[in-house]
């Protein structure tokens, strides 16, 4: 009995070999820079967080609060009104608002920061031509709200993020019931009343989830807030690192950051599990959308258009005619050695983000079942976590492992080789790859999951080993998964700000950075074509995503 007992217990262990313990090899690597952080900030070196408490983190905090409040707010009104209008209802141009409503993912929030300080300023087209009809020669002679506030912060987050909340919510209207509103409407129920009390309801899960990514978007901004001149814990980590040089004090603020995002993240775990409670089953009428005619179909056009205008348009347009005013910027060396840079950083961090993910989902899968259930949610913290707290749990421990290596080539050779990780570009490249390893791991782990498991039983059966059966089973059958995983980890790596601006070495720029540098500066000509770059690369993911929505 006691051997019976014994067998039982072996067999509900995880099964441990090569690729398990690869697994396990890869799954501390992407937590490393979450833990260093948290480390860091126990251990300063000069423990400053009572004067920090004292003096600026009310303020930080305030400022964060404050956007989240706003942002939450806004991209929950405006996702989720957009997905109802599109989904119950037909008016002009419904059809191709369902898909424009996501293009403002392409659009980077810093530069929809830009541009609408460009566009809304003292001295930007909006005002000049308000000047030009009435007369008014100075602000004195008119009011005009003020562009670089946190409530303008909170409108271009808002118009940047809104498409989370849009794409869960949309998903969920669209797998309820047709007959719970046929039901509604027949009870005496108004248009308002079958949202209110039919459809909000139910989508709600959905809805939290996507105000949570949301949230985790704003905690996690630099480039957007830094123009406007709102300091939130984010700018705070990069002024008491960069400018007080105390990477411990930087360290406790990104605590009191990565906190805030762990509940956040928890928020939205929990937000899609009561997800799952409200599919669809086959007998289920679908939703049959109404026809809007008349100032109701222009209302509901107005609605829909301006978050579009608002979060892809106005950047577009307003980086586009200062590219075309100096059409000599897109030939100049300095886009040029950004755009290589861009893709070759993040070219590389997309392979091995994707690969590393493969291994590690196949790796965990082959150890049982309880496993993943634990350790897939633990490594996607990863990408919740704002890019500044990862380069700073990554930056401070590669600076003395540098320090380390190169002292150990001179003793040895005699020749001092220099930084070889924080002085190249190595440094961004992991980076890249714990940031997103997130994206890649959800999206691998899907598509797992959707193959049947007697296919690899059946090659394990007849003898294949396990790389044979990942080689020739999985990969062939997840193609366009693991190529959907690459453009959008690719993507995310063209547009991350705050990691490459504090982990690029000397006179390394990719097109994030040189829009920023050269858009903090005025020179929005000189920006233009390296944005407009970049909302074109990040256009090609939105546009596969909206194809994969299509099919379903």
């Amino acid at each position: 009995m006691t051997q019976q007992n014994t067998q039982t217990q072996r067999r509900r262990l995880p099964q441990l070999d090569g690729w398990s313990l690869i697994s396990g090899l890869i799954a501390l690597l992407v937590l490393a820079p979450i833990v260093s952080v948290v480390w860091i900030a126990f251990h300063p070196t000069e423990n400053i967080w009572p004067h920090l408490l004292s003096t600026v983190m009310p303020r930080y905090m305030a400022a964060t609060l404050g956007m989240m409040l706003g942002v939450g707010l806004i991209t929950a009104a405006m996702g989720t009104g957009a997905a109802w209008l599109v989904t119950l209802y037909r008016f002009p141009g419904s059809g191709w608002l369902a898909w424009a409503l996501l293009f403002p993912l392409a659009v980077p929030a810093y530069v929809g920061a830009y541009a609408l300080v460009d566009f809304f300023d003292y001295s930007g087209a909006l005002q000049v031509a308000l000047r030009g009809l009435t007369g008014w020669q100075s602000p004195a002679d008119y009011w005009f709200p003020k562009v670089r506030s946190q409530g303008a912060a909170i409108a271009v987050l808002s118009a940047a993020l809104y498409p989370y909340v849009y794409l869960l919510a949309r998903q969920a209207f669209r797998e309820q019931s047709g007959g719970s509103y046929e039901v509604a409407r027949a009870l005496g129920a108004g248009p308002w009343g079958v949202f209110w009390r039919v459809g909000l309801p139910l989508a709600r899960p959905s809805i939290a989830a996507g105000v949570a990514l949301a949230l985790m978007e704003t905690v996690a901004d630099y480039g957007t807030v830094t123009h406007f001149g709102v300091q939130t814990l984010t700018t705070g980590i990069f002024t008491t690192w960069l400018t007080a040089g105390n990477a411990g004090g930087a360290a406790q603020i990104a605590g009191v950051s990565l906190a805030m995002i762990v509940l956040l993240l928890a928020v939205e775990r929990f937000g899609r599990r009561r997800a799952r409670f409200h599919g669809s089953a086959r007998q289920m009428r679908p939703v049959v959308a109404q026809r809007l005619r008349g100032w109701r179909a222009a209302l509901a056009f107005a609605a829909c258009a301006t978050p579009f205008a608002m979060g892809f348009v106005l950047p577009v347009s307003v980086m586009l005619s200062h590219a075309l005013r100096k059409p000599e910027a897109w030939i100049e060396p300095g886009l040029l050695r950004a755009l290589w840079a861009t893709l070759t950083v993040g070219g590389a961090a997309a392979v091995l983000t994707v690969s590393a993910a493969v291994v590690f989902v196949y790796g965990l899968r082959m150890a049982g079942r309880g496993l993943p259930r634990w350790v897939l949610p633990a490594t996607a913290l990863g990408y919740a976590a704002p890019g500044a707290v990862l380069a700073l749990g990554l930056l401070v421990p590669l600076a003395a492992l540098d320090h380390h290596l190169a002292d150990a080539v001179l003793a040895l050779t005699g020749h001092d080789p220099g930084l070889l990780l924080t002085g190249t570009s190595a440094a961004i490249v992991l980076a890249f790859c714990l940031r997103f390893f997130g994206i890649a791991q959800g999206a691998v782990d899907a598509a797992f999951g959707r193959i049947s498991p007697n296919l690899p039983l059946a090659a394990r059966a007849l003898g294949r080993p396990s790389g044979a059966v990942l080689r020739e089973i999985y990969l062939p059958l997840m193609r366009g998964s693991v190529g959907m995983a690459l453009l959008v980890v690719f993507v995310d790596c063209v547009k991350e700000l705050p990691a490459t601006l504090l982990l690029r070495p000397f006179n390394f720029n990719t097109l994030a950075t040189r829009t920023q540098e050269l858009a903090s500066l005025e020179k929005l000509g000189e920006a233009a074509p390296a944005a407009l770059l970049v909302m074109a690369v990040g256009l090609l993911a939105v546009i596969g995503m909206a194809r994969v929505e299509a099919r379903r």
